[in-house]
Formats: structure tokens, sequence, C-alpha cells
């Protein structure tokens, strides 16, 4: 499966973006999407999964609130809208899939990723 990331941007403080991740090829093995980032000198971050459904969504407690992802089936399209962005959201975007039903944050169980989109978030 291949993912497409897009919709990163230069935001300020306060603003909202709201990325886009577009699965083509075998995208009956994408049963569950995440999105991590990456800041510069930082390990990659889990920010958010959902499942096949949509019924289960997991957040990480830095973007709970501020951030939601959801998915379009008809589309193979999952998105992230992020609200109330801070300069400590300044990071490189990653879109990701995994063949496991269940939600995970683990950064092991996705074995499909996308090119990243840049984040910058100004104060």
């Amino acid at each position: 499966v291949q993912l497409q990331a897009c919709g990163g941007g230069l935001v300020q403080a306060g603003g909202s973006l709201r990325l886009s991740c577009a699965a083509s090829g075998r995208t009956s093995i994408t049963a569950t999407r995440g999105w991590f980032r990456q800041a510069p000198g930082k390990e990659r971050e889990f920010l958010a999964a959902i499942n096949w459904t949509g019924g289960s969504i997991y957040y990480a407690d830095s973007v709970k609130g501020r951030f939601t992802i959801y998915r379009d089936n008809d589309k193979n399209t999952v998105y992230l809208q992020m609200h109330t962005l801070k300069p400590e959201d300044t990071a490189v975007y990653y879109c990701a899939a995994s063949v496991r039903p269940v939600v995970t944050s683990s950064i092991r169980d996705f074995n499909s990723w996308g090119q990243g989109t840049q984040v910058t978030v100004s104060s």
C-alpha cells in the first residue's frame, strides 16, 4: 500500500490545519491508520490512531482535545484535524497503516508509511 500525506504548512500559534493521507494499492491491509510526528533531534512520536470502522480511536495525551482523527473509507483517506496549534507541534507529520484490526499506538505495529508533511507553527 502507498500512503500520500498532504496538508502541512506554516500556521500561527492558535491556528488550525487539516492533514490528509490517501492510500492506494492494497488498501485492504490498512485496517488501522495512524498519525505520528517527528521533530528535529527527537524520536518519532505517536499522535492518534483509528480502526477500520472508526469506532475505536486512541490519542496521545499531548494532542487529546486539540487533534481529531477520522477516516473516509470510500476515499481510502484518513484525516488529522488540528486545532489550537502550538510552536511545540512543529514537526514532520507522518501517516501510517497497520494490518492490525485493533487500534495500537506502537510504532512497530505500523508497516506502511507516508512520506511526511512539514507542519510549522510560529509563535
